[in-house]
Parts: structure tokens; sequence; C-alpha cells
């Protein structure tokens, strides 16, 4: 029987940068009643309060979740009040390394976007993240910019040898996540099992970009059993099934 359940946000549980659904969260409502579960994103603090914690029921069971933004980078716990674990923050040099090389590659790549919503390059501290379109691209637009990954892939291909010390993944719908080398999901589960004293193989991971490249890619290193899904519906149907074998129904 698995003891933690960790979830992606975008794509997983939400549309990306959007909240969670009523139905989203009366799921983890149950789930967090019946398990422990976790949330690990490239969003930053704001964007979990926004997407997750707004809607979530704000009872007892929250000092069951875990938050884990940027991609673990960053970890927050509920205890009378959601307090920050740690941060593994980039160096002023380490920023400014990263934000030119990312914007070189871009350029190289052919893919760079004139009319943007918002800022494409956004500094989360522990995490510098690309946003093709902006931060605050409709959804839709989102969507049609780069479906199969390729683009990015491009971009991700071009950067990675200017910036070797440094994790480099895909994340969202149209966003590249760079984080300190060694820092990633994987990382982040690891952390989980330290702190919860929480054993891997009783973990249970569900994100949409499990494939090789993504964001979510680095945690099957750890061993962790996976589940890929498509989409919401899919996650519904998952968070249903395992509370109704945690409730012995």
């Amino acid at each position: 029987m698995k003891k933690l359940i960790v979830f992606d946000l975008d794509g997983t549980l939400a549309p990306s940068k959007y909240s969670i659904s009523e139905e989203i969260s009366t799921l983890l409502g149950t789930l967090l009643s019946v398990s422990k579960v976790a949330v690990i994103s490239g969003g930053d603090w704001p964007q979990f309060e926004k997407q997750l914690l707004s809607k979530l029921p704000q009872d007892k069971y929250l000092k069951n979740l875990f938050l884990l933004p940027t991609s673990g980078t960053k970890y927050y716990e509920y205890k009378s009040g959601w307090k920050k674990r740690y941060s593994e923050d980039f160096t002023g040099e380490e920023k400014k390394k990263i934000i030119s090389s990312l914007k070189k590659a871009v350029d190289k790549s052919g893919f760079k976007i004139k009319d943007v919503w918002g800022e494409p390059i956004e500094d989360r501290g522990s995490q510098i993240t690309y946003s093709a379109l902006g931060q605050q691209a409709p959804l839709e637009e989102k969507k049609k910019w780069d479906p199969d990954f390729e683009k990015r892939k491009k971009i991700k291909e071009i950067l990675e040898p200017s910036i070797p010390g440094f994790s480099v993944h895909l994340g969202g719908t149209t966003s590249i996540d760079i984080t300190k080398p060694g820092i990633d999901k994987a990382y982040a589960m690891r952390k989980l099992r330290d702190i919860l004293s929480i054993k891997i193989e009783e973990m249970i991971f569900i994100g949409d970009a499990l494939f090789d490249g993504g964001n979510d890619f680095p945690v099957i290193e750890t061993g962790v059993a996976t589940l890929q899904v498509k989409g919401l519906d899919e996650t519904k149907l998952v968070i249903e099934t395992i509370i109704a074998c945690l409730s012995g129904n």
C-alpha cells in the first residue's frame, strides 16, 4: 500500500496556470483524509497559493499536504500555517549566466515570439523559467504553440552546452525550467523520503510529462512507481481509484 501520493500540478491537477476545479478540490480533500499527498511543480509559491491552496478545504488534513514549488527546489509544510523548510536559490552571478544564455538560445533557435503576454523569462529564485508566449499567455494560445515539444527540445539542445553546470527541463505547456545541477523532481522525491521517513517504494508519482526531457522525467531514476496521465479526466479517475483502495472500497 502506498503511503505518499505525489502529483505534478500543471497538466495533471489543473490546466497550465489555472486553478484546480471544484471536482479536483473535492477529490484531493478526500484523499488528504486518508493519505499523505505532495505536489511538485515548476510554478513558484504564489502560483501554488492561487492554483491549489485557495481552492482546497482549509481543514485539519492540510497537515498531510506537502508542497514543492519550482520543480522541488523549495519545500513547504503545514504547521500552524505554511512554513518554508528549504530553498535552493541561485547566486546573482548564476542568474545572470542562465538568463543571458537562455536569451541567446531562444534567438538562435528561431522560435522567439515578438508579441507576448507578459515577460517570457521569470526569476523564481531557485529556478529560472522561460515561457515562450509570456507568463500571462492564454491557455488556448499556449496549447497551439508547441504541442509536440519539438520547439522547446530545439531550444534545450542549444541551451544545455552553454550552461553545463545546470539542469534544463521542459515544463508546463510552453516552458523551459533551469535549476541548480542535480536539483530537480528526483531531488524533491528524495527530500520527501528523508523528511517524511517514507521509502521511495511506498510512494507513487502521477504526472503528464514523464517522457524523456519532460520535467517529470527525473523522478524515474529514483525507482518510484509512476503513472503518466494525459489530462485532468484521467487524473480524476486515478484519484478516485486510489481513494477507493485506501478506504477499503
